[in-house]
């Protein structure tokens, strides 16, 4: 969708995450389009039900025109930033989906950007879920907050249980309100 839709909260529109920083709060977003950058609060991402969101992310938002410039007041729809399988070396090709379990509900444990992964807890099950920053940037996120309310679909790794992709909590259920 390029062309802009204007509705009573705003213009919606779609774009790219240009940055996002979760320790300041704030990133930009430019707009299909084109024009000047937009301001995407992390409250604002919050509402959507994601702490981050990952650098080059398509992202789809209402927007309005401040005195300070244009400002993302709602998210509708965050997609993965396109890239193809990413061999890290270490943990191998992209994650085969097919492979994967369900949907699992899940909180997370620790995630430590610097290092490049993390663990989650799936509710109902003893064992740890390893997430790699690779994962969770092809999941269209950027970083995790300890006691963040996850959903993770799983594989069994070589070392154990691993994420193959990790989604916002209520993802889950905008996808079943859908149905």
């Amino acid at each position: 969708m390029t062309e802009e839709n204007n509705t009573q909260a705003g213009s919606v529109l779609r774009g790219q995450v240009k940055w996002f920083d979760p320790a300041k709060g704030f990133g930009f977003v430019v707009a299909e389009s084109g024009g000047p950058d937009i301001l995407l609060h992390a409250n604002v991402l919050r509402n959507f039900g994601q702490s981050s969101v990952a650098d080059g992310a398509g992202i789809e938002i209402i927007v309005q025109e401040t005195t300070r410039g244009m400002q993302a007041t709602e998210v509708l729809s965050i997609d993965p930033p396109a890239e193809g399988e990413v061999d890290d070396g270490e943990h191998g090709p992209a994650p085969d989906l097919s492979e994967a379990g369900p949907m699992e509900p899940a909180r997370v444990k620790w995630f430590d950007k610097g290092k490049g992964f993390g663990f989650a807890n799936v509710f109902g099950r003893p064992e740890d879920v390893f997430i790699h920053v690779e994962v969770l940037r092809r999941s269209g996120l950027a970083d995790l907050q300890p006691g963040e309310a996850i959903c993770l679909r799983v594989i069994d790794g070589k070392r154990g249980r691993m994420a193959a992709l990790v989604t916002a909590w209520d993802t889950v259920i905008h996808e079943n309100g859908d149905q």
